[in-house]
C-alpha cells in the first residue's frame, strides 16, 4: 500500500513509523486512521521486525487530536463508527505481538495521547504536552481515553484530566506514569531505537510472549495472571529460540534467535 501520511523507515530490525502531517499538527482523520491500520497489520507480519517506533512529523507535534474540520458535522452514528475505526486501531497496536514504543515529540492531545496508551511504553520530549481535552469541545474521548488512562495512572488522576481537559508537561506525564523518560526533542527519537534495538535483538518469541502475559494479566484475578504466566513459560520451553538461548549463555555467546 502507498502511503500518502506516513512515513515508514526500517533500521534493521527496527521499523519507524511516523505520521506525517505536520502542516496540521499530524491530526488524526479517517485517512489517516486506514492508513494507519493498513501499516501496523503490514508490520506485524513483517518478519524482518521485531520492534516499531512512533512517532509524529516535525518537533511541535507527535499527534494533536482529531482533524476538527472532519468530525464537526459528524452525525451520532457516523461519530460512533469514526470512534470504533479509533478503538480498532489502539487495539491492533495492544494486541501486535511485536512491541510498539511511543516517541512523544511535541502536542499528543485526544486521540494522540490515546495512540500514546496503546503503546507498550512511551518516551517524550522536553516540550511534549499530553492530554484529553475533548470536554472542551463539548464530547469525551472516543479511542478508549476513559478506559486506558484510568486502568494506568489510577480512576481518581483520569477523571481529573478528562473532566478538565488539561494538559500534562513532560514532566508530569513522567512523575504520573504516562512515560517512562524525557529527553531534549533532539535526542527523543535516537534514545526511542535504540531501546528498541536492544528489544529486537531479544528473543522476539519470549517479548511476544511477554507482552502478551503483561497485558492479559492486567484483567485477571491475580492468581489466574500467574498460572496464565506458567502456561507461556512452559510453551516457549518447546521452542528453537529457547534452546538458542541456553545454549548460547552457556556457551558464552551471543544468540542468534530465529523466532521459532
Amino acid at each position: 500500500m502507498e502511503y500518502r501520511n506516513l512515513l515508514i523507515e526500517k533500521h534493521g530490525a527496527v521499523a519507524a513509523l511516523t505520521v506525517n502531517r505536520p502542516t496540521v499538527l499530524n491530526s488524526l482523520n479517517s485517512a489517516v486512521l486506514d492508513e494507519l491500520l493498513a501499516a501496523f497489520s503490514s508490520l506485524g507480519q513483517d518478519e524482518g521486525v521485531r520492534a516499531i517506533v512512533l512517532t509524529g512529523s516535525g518537533e511541535k507535534a507527535f499527534v494533536a487530536g482529531a482533524d476538527i474540520a472532519e468530525m464537526a458535522d459528524l452525525s451520532a452514528m457516523q461519530a460512533q463508527e469514526f470512534s470504533r475505526k479509533g478503538q480498532q486501531l489502539v487495539n491492533l497496536i495492544g494486541r501486535l505481538a511485536k512491541p510498539v514504543i511511543a516517541a512523544v515529540n511535541g502536542f499528543a492531545l485526544g486521540g494522540g495521547l490515546e495512540m500514546v496508551l496503546a503503546c507498550d511504553f512511551a518516551y517524550a520530549s522536553e516540550n511534549a504536552k499530553l492530554g484529553l481535552p475533548e470536554v472542551t469541545l463539548g464530547i469525551i474521548p472516543g479511542f478508549g481515553g476513559t478506559q486506558k488512562l484510568a486502568r494506568l495512572i489510577g480512576r481518581s488522576r483520569a477523571n481529573e484530566l478528562i473532566f478538565t481537559g488539561r494538559m500534562l508537561t513532560a514532566a508530569e506525564a513522567k512523575d504520573w506514569g504516562v512515560v517512562n523518560a524525557v529527553f531534549p526533542g533532539g535526542e527523543l527519537v535516537a534514545k526511542a531505537m535504540e531501546t528498541a534495538a536492544k528489544i529486537a535483538a531479544n528473543g522476539q518469541l519470549g517479548v511476544a510472549h511477554a507482552k502478551d502475559a503483561v497485558k492479559s494479566g492486567l484483567d485477571m484475578a491475580e492468581a489466574d495472571g500467574m498460572n496464565y504466566e506458567s502456561v507461556h513459560f512452559g510453551a516457549l520451553f518447546s521452542t528453537a529460540d529457547q534452546r538458542e538461548g541456553m545454549r548460547a549463555f552457556l556457551e558464552k555467546r551471543k544468540p542468534v534467535f530465529s523466532g521459532r
